[in-house]
């Protein structure tokens, strides 16, 4: 294991340990007042976002996942992945959440290559997310899933929702994968409402091989989801555009190919805590593979 993944998992084991106790719910005064009785509405208990009270600022919402909460007044349907490519903000300060990825991409003409993904999202206060992965890859049906990657990602969001037009978030990633050179990758992530249960999501991407062939893609990623049943099921389509280039000799890059897909996006939430999202995608350029699929299991703690 490398040093890289045992520093993730030691950060894990300290953030677990110390963000249930160290981060509280901040409450409205009026809230504090009607439950100053009740133990499961106290200032030092960290709540779930699908029992954090709304912020009384602009009226009640119609739906309740368009409730605002935490401590930059987000909707809560941000406080959960939408979308299968396309991030959006970042998570309330306090929350940490598991999410388990199955990333199966098809080749036109080859096998399809298996990721594993294993993410842990921790809320650290200031608007800043850390998001920890372990990965395991696998080509074909024959192989064996192998434990060859880890990444580090911080998202910083530049101020409370709806404050700044488009609610821009930086997204900073190093990715270290076994036998090949590193990739570093920085989003700017884009969101908001366009109307009661019409939600979107936007990313720029720069990501960028530190070694090797030296390959850069350029990405621009969107979803669109609206709600079908209020904090329980929503439907949309996503897309991936990526120019995308190598170097051939030094100070001299390859054409970019181009890929593009595009497909539905689905987010399907039997409980509270948990969220399953399904976003099938497929090639619509021929330099794109014929598909790439997103299966997300989330689980809120």
């Amino acid at each position: 294991m490398s040093r890289l993944l045992q520093a993730c998992c030691g950060t894990f084991l300290v953030l677990s340990f110390c963000i249930p106790n160290s981060f509280s719910q901040v409450v409205n005064p009026a809230d504090k007042q009607k439950s100053s009785s009740s133990e499961s509405n106290s200032p030092d208990q960290r709540l779930p976002t699908w029992q954090m009270p709304a912020i009384d600022v602009y009226g009640e919402a119609p739906l309740r996942e368009e409730d605002r909460i935490g401590d930059y007044a987000q909707p809560r349907w941000t406080a959960h992945r939408r979308f299968g490519e396309t991030r959006v903000y970042v998570v309330p300060k306090g929350m940490v959440e598991f999410e388990y990825w199955l990333i199966p991409e098809k080749a036109k003409n080859g096998p399809t290559n298996w990721a594993s993904q294993y993410e842990v999202e921790f809320g650290l206060p200031g608007r800043v997310q850390l998001d920890l992965y372990a990965v395991a890859h696998k080509t074909g049906n024959h192989d064996e899933l192998k434990m060859d990657e880890q990444k580090v990602e911080v998202r910083y969001a530049f101020a409370d929702w709806n404050k700044i037009p488009l609610n821009p978030t930086l997204y900073l990633e190093w990715k270290q994968e076994s036998n090949a050179a590193d990739h570093a990758e920085v989003k700017l992530l884009f969101g908001g409402q366009i109307s009661p249960g019409l939600h979107w999501g936007s990313n720029l991407v720069w990501d960028h091989e530190t070694g090797g062939a030296i390959e850069t893609s350029n990405e621009w990623t969107t979803g669109l989801s609206y709600t079908l049943a209020d904090t329980k099921f929503a439907l949309g389509m996503e897309t991936q555009l990526a120019l995308v280039n190598d170097r051939i000799s030094p100070g001299v890059r390859s054409p970019f190919s181009k890929q593009f897909l595009i497909g539905p996006s689905i987010q399907f939430r039997p409980l509270p805590q948990m969220h399953l999202d399904f976003a099938p995608l497929f090639g619509a350029t021929k330099d794109a593979s014929q598909s790439k699929t997103f299966v997300v299991l989330g689980w809120e703690f």
